[in-house]
């Protein structure tokens, strides 16, 4: 079955893609121009050109050996051929600047390649996390916008995070449709952050708790919000940018001693039954940090 059933019409998207790119010279994937002569298959006796698969062992064995400029060649080759891990990479590393200059304007064209030659693609094939990513991160460009190449349009940042929300199942799709709809369409915030956590998702998690307990009505609701933020906030310890802890710490004094002790039963559920690894010790820590219950 195509990864595009009933999903919003992705030739479409690539179309509007095309048109926001600047002109100027045909560019091929790595962001030379394109050959304008067909490339002839190779006489007999000469070698044949490596393999996708043959590029991207050279581009591990060169990552591993510190040659940083054949191992952009050889990604960039098996891009031009195709692979869809290796024009995700491409895009992932212009996004970030991680061993070449960042570029939003290159990733976005590996991003939208990664689509347009694989959109079609079984959600079941190797291919399919790289499509999804790549909404994502295309869905995060439309968002913000890329001056001079990409309009910032929030309505089509949507539709693309809602393909790979929902078409793919892709949880940093589903938690960034939950920010879009935290705001006005809280109980839509809710199902697509209830989706993501449920997949391990952390600040999905945190997110799903904060908005559970503002919409409360009842203080098991209340307590199952904070138990969402006490998941994440035992998860998320030691990142250097600790907003879920700060999140947690808020809605934790909002809380009765009550709901606090529920949240706590329910956290430590979820945690032995999904992340035995932590359990014990967050355990522990978490019921130290429970006032005791006053004298009778």
């Amino acid at each position: 079955m195509s990864a595009m059933r009933n999903a919003v019409t992705v030739t479409g998207m690539v179309l509007a893609l095309a048109t926001l790119a600047p002109t100027g010279p045909a560019l091929a994937f790595d962001g030379e121009p394109r050959p304008t002569v067909s490339i002839l298959p190779q006489p007999a006796g000469v070698p044949q050109e490596p393999s996708r698969q043959e590029a991207l062992r050279n581009w591990l064995g060169q990552s591993k050996a510190g040659d940083a400029s054949g191992a952009l060649t050889s990604l960039q080759y098996a891009a031009e051929k195709g692979e869809p891990g290796a024009a995700w990479k491409l895009g992932k590393m212009y996004e970030t600047g991680d061993g070449v200059t960042e570029d939003d304007r290159m990733a976005f064209q590996y991003y939208s390649q990664v689509i347009r030659q694989h959109e079609s693609d079984r959600l079941d094939s190797r291919a399919a996390p790289y499509v999804a990513s790549a909404y994502v991160a295309l869905g995060n460009f439309f968002k913000t916008g890329i001056d001079g190449v990409v309009p910032r349009n929030t309505q089509f940042a949507e539709k693309l995070f809602r393909s790979a929300a929902f078409n793919f199942g892709d949880p940093q799709a589903q938690y960034e449709l939950g920010l879009i709809y935290q705001q006005d369409r809280r109980l839509e915030a809710v199902r697509v952050f209830n989706l993501a956590a449920l997949k391990g998702h952390v600040a999905a998690q945190a997110r799903l708790g904060e908005t559970l307990f503002d919409m409360a009505q009842s203080d098991d609701r209340r307590a199952r919000g904070l138990m969402w933020l006490t998941v994440a906030q035992w998860q998320s310890r030691g990142v250097q940018d600790d907003w879920i802890g700060a999140l947690h710490e808020t809605y934790f004094a909002r809380a009765s001693e009550d709901i606090r002790r529920q949240a706590l039963v329910m956290a430590e559920g979820w945690m032995q039954h999904n992340r035995p690894d932590l359990s014990d010790t967050l355990t522990v820590q978490a019921a130290q940090s429970i006032p005791a219950a006053p004298a009778q």
